[in-house]
């Protein structure tokens, strides 16, 4: 059992923050607001959430998180937390 529980504090979390930090300012509402979208949200707790890697997204709105990256000229997005 505690062998369970310190690997579950020793996984890592994959987050958005990295790419997300990579918008260029004028454009951060936007993005924001776009991946709020695809991920189903609408609080600012859920965002950091994702932000923070607490939480991590299904592989299909991952890959519509890269592509909305990849828009925007971002090609290395992800994090390990």
């Amino acid at each position: 059992m505690d062998q369970m529980i310190n690997h579950a504090k020793n996984m890592m979390k994959f987050s958005i923050r990295k790419g997300f930090e990579q918008v260029k300012k004028k454009d951060l509402i936007v993005v924001r607001e776009q991946i709020m979208k695809i991920l189903g949200i609408g609080s600012r707790t859920q965002w950091c959430a994702y932000i923070r890697g607490t939480v991590e997204p299904r592989i299909t709105r991952a890959q519509e998180i890269q592509r909305l990256f990849l828009d925007y000229g971002i090609t290395d997005f992800y994090s390990e937390e």
